[in-house]
Parts: C-alpha cells; structure tokens; sequence
C-alpha cells in the first residue's frame, strides 16, 4: 500500500539521492551528457535544510513501507505583484520524480495535486515548472499551460 507523507530531514539523504537521479535520467534522455565535477550533494542539503527551516520549499513523498518511491517539491517565492498574481507569490514545482517500477499508477498525479495545494495555502497565485519531455503529458492534463514567453540566461 502507498502512503503520503511530508518530508522530513529523515529521508533527505534519500530524497536527494533522488534528486540527483532525477536529473540525470532527465539528462541522459534528452542526449545530454551530466557534466563532470558537478557534487550536487552538498549544495542540495544545504538548500534543503534551509528553506525547509524557513518554510519556503516543503515536499511530500510516496512511500511503499519505509521505500520512498515518488517525490515532489515546492519552493515559494516572491516578485513584485502583476495582474495575473496579484500577491507576487510563486510556486516553483521541482523533485518531481517517480521510482521506473512504479510509474503510470496515479502516484505522481497524487503528489502534484499535495504540493499544488501547499502553495494555495501558502498564498501563491501560479505555479510555474520547466518541464522534463517526460511531465509534458501529466502537468498538461493537471491544467498547465505552456507559457511562450519564458526565457533563461544562464550565468
């Protein structure tokens, strides 16, 4: 049976393992090679255990007994208020990550729908993702909708 829980720094050397899997896999299928030299390790506690102090980045996992099989992630932010979120509040969807072996069972769908939530409670007026080809599908039938506009400048 699968249960849903928040996480706590108990499963975050886990949920960053993860993570790091996450990324991978979204990298090495859409052709790109990881970069070498990258630790993500460290800077991810970091940011973790930070802004869950502060309550700006909150998760909720999906757990087959104590194996966490699916995960999903928050971080909350502020920019000043515009027409189409008048409280400048911004959901940032992350983590979103099931384990192969449970996928197309409704778990990820289940833990978008959990954070989508926190960041209503949290007071926020969008959610915005950068979307792996693979949640294309799945934040398309949750509502989402691409937003021609968005632009990034690396640094």
């Amino acid at each position: 049976m699968i249960v849903y829980k928040k996480l706590t720094d108990a499963e975050l050397d886990t949920f960053i393992g993860m993570r790091i899997a996450q990324l991978t896999e979204e990298y090495t299928v859409s052709g790109r090679t990881v970069p070498e030299g990258v630790n993500l390790e460290s800077a991810l506690k970091d940011f973790y255990h930070r802004h869950m102090a502060d309550g700006t980045f909150v998760s909720w996992l999906a757990m087959d007994g104590d194996r966490i099989i699916g995960t999903s992630g928050m971080s909350f932010v502020e920019k000043p208020p515009y027409f189409t979120c008048p409280s400048g509040k911004l959901g940032l969807l992350s983590s979103m990550y099931t384990d192969p072996d449970y996928r197309r069972r409704g778990i990820a769908k289940e833990l978008l729908g959990r954070v989508v939530e926190e960041a209503r409670a949290y007071g926020c007026g969008a959610v915005h993702i950068t979307a792996s080809d693979m949640g294309v599908k799945l934040y398309s039938a949750f509502g989402f909708k691409h937003n021609g506009n968005f632009m990034m400048y690396n640094l």
